[in-house]
């Protein structure tokens, strides 16, 4: 029996950083990892997926060049994939093995290989040792959901991990869920060279935003000659001799659509369907998840959830933020909690949309007086500078307390532009400390203050 102060439990996002911080406190810490360091950040995320984004960018740049002024060689702009690749597998080998390098060499903290399983809520296995925690901290993660449709057994579909491996272009690449994930592969694979059609079972793209934001994602993908499949829902898969083709349920269009290959982008699991969560008496909610407080403690005190894993956030920013409620609460007598943060995310299509907050209708729903400001990005100088004008700002703003309630910026530089919003949402203020403040000309966010003296009330 190995005696630790703290286990952790996977290497993503959280893990790590509370692993150090807990050991500089003086505990000894065991942190077991049976797959890859550093999570699906690193490994199938973040670092993968905006490195791969980056190259389809300067791909349709160059294919722009003139419009610039800008002359290249006659002819269709070519993609090298298997260079686009390696230089993906670069800096994701540099971030995984920079991070398992870092944590052997903290001091009062052990790395364990191996799939961890809880024996009971202070006792975890790991192969051929047993380890015993006053605490145990749960980071493992989520995994590509794989719905049981006929037919999926009998293709090789593609998932946002097993798109990391492959080195070619797909001719015709399906994307199955109109939502984050298959929007910006759809989006990049379309810019590499790849015929692309996005399927999705609702009645527009990224459901959860409001339907004009959605539009214009739409109409900024179809601009791009990505075929959108709406009111679709994929019914059946079937091997064909040159490809794959599925059957759909649809209200409009065919009933099937053929390509080379099927990325299914219908959602992520958590990880926690063979940690021993039963025997360790922790419970989880239908899905999987693990319930957890507002401070992440699980049904066992001594056991807390971070990640992706407790239902809480699916970004790594999420999963960061428990990190530190987690270790300030517990060596600094903090009382943070889950619930005090601003929700905030960002899709990077390009051009990318950063939100912040509640969305229109989510505001609408809690009965809210609203003042909304929008301007497309046509009005701003440096998106026309830039030659990127596609979409829109729009910010929401109670009414009754002058507090912003939510924005989205789609739009060159959205996904930064939106933190310049946030402060004044945590601090309370009114949107008026936002519209008085001098900002950098010319830039994207000088038009936040503009935007927010043409509010109007919403009807």
């Amino acid at each position: 029996m190995n005696a630790y102060d703290a286990i952790i439990i996977g290497t993503g996002q959280a893990g790590p950083a509370l692993a150090e911080r807990l050991a500089k406190a003086g505990m000894r810490v065991a942190i077991v990892e049976r797959g890859r360091f550093g999570g699906t950040c690193v490994n199938n995320g973040c670092t993968p997926t905006k490195t791969l984004v980056a190259s389809a960018y300067v791909a349709q740049l160059a294919r722009r060049a003139a419009e610039y002024g800008v002359d290249i060689p006659p002819g269709p702009v070519k993609v090298d994939p298997a260079r686009i690749k390696a230089r993906k597998d670069a800096l994701v080998q540099r971030s995984t093995q920079g991070l398992e390098k870092w944590l052997r060499s903290l001091e009062n903290v052990t790395v364990y290989r191996g799939h961890a399983r809880f024996h009971d809520s202070q006792i975890v296995k790991v192969g051929a040792d047993t380890l015993s925690g006053k605490r145990v901290f749960i980071n493992a993660g989520g995994r590509p959901f794989v719905p049981n449709m006929p037919g999926v057994e009998r293709v090789a579909y593609l998932t946002n991990e097993s798109m990391m491996d492959i080195d070619f272009l797909p001719e015709h690449l399906i994307v199955v869920g109109g939502s984050y994930v298959g929007l910006e592969f759809g989006q990049m694979y379309r810019r590499f060279g790849s015929r692309v059609t996005i399927v999705e079972m609702g009645p527009r793209l990224i459901g959860r935003e409001d339907a004009e934001v959605s539009d214009a994602v739409r109409d900024i993908l179809a601009a791009e000659d990505i075929e959108i499949r709406l009111n679709a829902e994929c019914l059946a898969l079937e091997p064909t001799g040159d490809g794959i083709l599925m059957r759909l349920d649809c209200t409009d269009g065919a009933p099937t659509a053929t390509g080379t290959h099927v990325l299914l982008a219908v959602g992520r699991v958590p990880n926690t369907d063979d940690l021993g969560l039963k025997e360790a008496g922790i419970e989880v909610d239908a899905l999987g998840y693990i319930k957890v407080d507002d401070t992440l403690r699980t049904s066992v005190d001594s056991v807390y959830a971070l990640g992706d894993c407790n239902g809480r956030g699916a970004f790594t920013h999420t999963a960061w933020n428990d990190y530190e409620i987690v270790a300030d609460n517990l060596l600094s007598g903090a009382n943070r909690k889950v619930s005090d943060r601003i929700a905030i995310y960002a899709l990077f299509t390009d051009p990318p949309l950063g939100r912040v907050g509640m969305s229109e209708a989510e505001a609408r729903r809690a009965g809210r007086k609203l003042l909304i400001g929008r301007m497309p990005m046509t009005e701003v100088s440096r998106a026309r500078e830039k030659g990127e004008t596609q979409g829109f700002m729009k910010v929401l703003v109670d009414a009754d307390s002058q507090q912003i309630l939510g924005a989205a910026i789609l739009g060159v530089g959205g996904d930064e532009v939106v933190h310049s919003l946030v402060d004044t949402m945590y601090a309370r203020l009114p949107y008026t400390v936002v519209q008085h403040g001098v900002r950098i000309h010319p830039t994207v966010s000088e038009l936040i203050p503009t935007l927010l003296g043409e509010l109007t009330p919403a009807a």
